[in-house]
């Protein structure tokens, strides 16, 4: 199991082994093949996410791979099982026990890397676009973090309603794969004013804003709106400068953390939504239509989740520096064992 020892840099997640045990009335034991990394799990590592349980704790949101024992009263899962599952922490291990209603069976045809891709980014980005923003044709939507886990699931569900113009933020280097997978207007926030750039293509500005990143940034947002525009905000990605929680940093957000009144909101005609799935793991049955709608869209081939890079267990770190400097084009992934001996055998 992946371990966060404390609070701080890449240091405090260590590798530790742990007894297995059998799964209780009502839950599964899976034997995991890949897990997701998330922009949570490196907020949790600083002390800076409220749903991870305090250290020493297993963290890791999602994961997939095979049932291998059940729990009493366990009747719709099986021993084989090919399974996704979702959870708020503890996944990050090569066994896991939780409830059979946190699995998903995955797809026919999925690997188990790309099911370890799907639930956290695309439960959010489907939500956020279409539960909340309503997305429908000839809109538009700025995606902030384009390049991200749940920023590529956004741009293959905009894909999905007939022509939505799509901005994108992301540094230079990843526009060519931006526009290759359907952004019509990347922007460098690093070099460019994104609002600025908007506005000189949308002079009214857009539809929907997805904002992961807080701060200023969410009034940035909200001023982007057309008149009944959506902005809906899901993370605070701004806290993360460095690798540990950097007090000023913190501060800056939060002193400019957008807020508005019901009132004021009432002559601007516009909305703002907040979105947050780790509070949603009691909302079962809702999130089981989520996934059965995003398990049919791959099954058609609408989307598919793109992986990164693979790492194993041992190079959490390596992992987690590759995401948090923004390197990743696409999603993150752990494995338990170094990939190179999976892929050793499967050719035995």
């Amino acid at each position: 199991a992946r371990v966060l020892t404390g609070f701080g840099g890449y240091d405090k997640v260590k590798v530790q082994a742990r007894r297995g045990a059998e799964p209780r009335p009502g839950e599964v034991s899976v034997s995991v093949r890949a897990c997701g990394l998330n922009f949570a799990d490196l907020m949790g590592r600083q002390g800076l996410y409220d749903r991870l349980p305090p250290p020493p704790v297993c963290p890791g949101m999602e994961c997939a791979g095979t049932v291998r024992a059940l729990g009493e009263g366990v009747r719709d899962r099986q021993v084989g099982d090919k399974v996704m599952v979702l959870a708020r922490s503890g996944l990050w291990q090569e066994v896991v026990n939780v409830p059979a209603t946190h699995t998903f069976p995955m797809p026919e045809g999925m690997s188990f890397e790309e099911a370890a891709a799907l639930l956290v980014n695309y439960i959010t980005a489907y939500m956020v676009l279409f539960d909340f923003g309503n997305l429908r044709p000839n809109q538009s939507v700025l995606i902030h973090m384009a390049a991200g886990g749940v920023g590529t699931a956004a741009i293959q569900l905009c894909k999905t309603v007939e022509n939505v113009t799509i901005f994108g933020t992301a540094s230079a280097s990843k526009h060519e794969s931006l526009k290759e997978s359907g952004v019509a207007h990347p922007i460098d926030y690093r070099t460019m004013d994104y609002a600025e750039e908007v506005r000189k293509i949308s002079p009214k500005g857009v539809d929907i804003v997805l904002d992961p990143l807080g701060g200023s940034d969410t009034s940035k947002a909200f001023n982007l709106l057309k008149p009944m525009g959506k902005l809906i905000t899901y993370g605070v990605a701004n806290l993360v400068t460095g690798q540990k929680k950097n007090l000023m940093a913190m501060a800056k957000t939060w002193w400019n953390q957008f807020s508005i009144t019901a009132l004021q909101l009432l002559s601007q005609n516009k909305a703002v939504c907040g979105y947050h799935l780790g509070y949603m793991d009691e909302e079962v049955e809702l999130l089981r239509s989520v996934v059965a709608k995003l398990v049919n869209l791959y099954s058609q081939g609408k989307i598919k989740p793109k992986i990164d890079s693979v790492w194993p267990f041992d190079q959490v770190a390596e992992a987690m520096k590759q995401m948090q400097e923004k390197k990743n084009v696409g999603k993150v992934i752990l494995v338990p064992e170094a990939p190179k001996e999976e892929s050793k055998k499967a050719e035995n």
